[in-house]
C-alpha cells in the first residue's frame, strides 16, 4: 500500500506510524516518541483501530460493507490534524515573552473531547478564520459520525458545550460559532477501551 497522506513535519508517514503502533512501539523510537504530532498521530490511531475494529464486527454481522474509502477519509483527516499547522496566540502579561499553541494541538483537543462523549466519533475539525490574530472570531467546523438510535440533540449539544469550554480552558481562541455536520451514523460499539 502506498501512502497517500501527507507526512508530519518531521517526515514520518501514517503508514510507517500505523506499523510502528501495529508492532506495539517496539523498538522504542525516540524520534516518533518524542514528536508532538507524531503522538497526535498515534493517539488518533490507537482510538481509530480501536473503533474500526468493533464496529467492522459488528458491521459484519448486520450491516452490507462500508464504503471502502471510510478509512482513508478518516486518516486523511488524521494526517491533517496531527500537523503542527498555524501557531495561535497565548496572552503573556511580560511583552518580550510570546507564547503560543499549535492549531494541530487544539485540533488534537478538540477531538480528545469528542473521544470522551459515548456514541460520537468525531470525523474532523477544522478552525475557519483568522484564529493566529488576537480575539480575532473563528468558527469551529466538526464532522461526526453518531452512534444509532442515540438521541442526536442532546448529543450534539453536549459536544458543543464540551468543546466551547475546552477551548475557553485550554486557549484564548474568540469562538463565535461551533457548526457540526453528522456524517454517518454507526452501530455502538461495546463500551470497553483499549488498555
Amino acid at each position: 500500500m502506498t501512502d497517500t497522506h501527507p507526512a508530519p513535519a518531521c517526515g514520518h508517514t501514517l503508514d510507517s506510524l500505523s506499523v510502528y503502533l501495529a508492532h506495539d512501539r517496539i523498538p522504542y523510537n525516540p524520534l516518533i516518541e518524542e514528536c508532538p504530532e507524531c503522538q497526535n498521530a498515534l493517539r488518533a490511531l490507537t482510538r481509530v483501530s480501536y473503533l474500526s475494529r468493533k464496529l467492522i464486527e459488528d458491521d459484519a454481522r448486520r450491516l452490507p460493507d462500508p464504503p471502502a474509502s471510510w478509512l482513508d477519509n478518516i486518516f486523511a483527516h488524521i494526517s491533517t490534524e496531527a500537523r503542527a499547522g498555524r501557531n495561535l496566540p497565548l496572552h503573556h502579561p511580560d511583552p518580550a515573552v510570546t507564547l503560543s499553541i499549535t492549531e494541530g494541538a487544539v485540533r488534537a483537543l478538540i477531538r480528545d473531547v469528542g473521544d470522551g462523549i459515548p456514541g460520537l466519533i468525531i470525523g474532523s475539525s477544522r478552525l475557519r478564520g483568522d484564529a493566529e490574530l488576537p480575539r480575532a472570531g473563528i468558527c469551529v467546523e466538526l464532522t461526526v459520525s453518531v452512534a444509532a438510535h442515540t438521541p442526536m440533540p442532546p448529543l450534539l449539544a453536549q459536544l458543543r458545550q464540551d468543546v466551547s469550554s475546552a477551548l475557553a480552558e485550554h486557549t484564548e481562541l474568540t469562538v463565535d460559532a461551533i457548526d457540526i455536520t453528522v456524517q454517518n451514523v454507526h452501530v455502538p460499539a461495546p463500551e470497553k477501551e483499549p488498555s
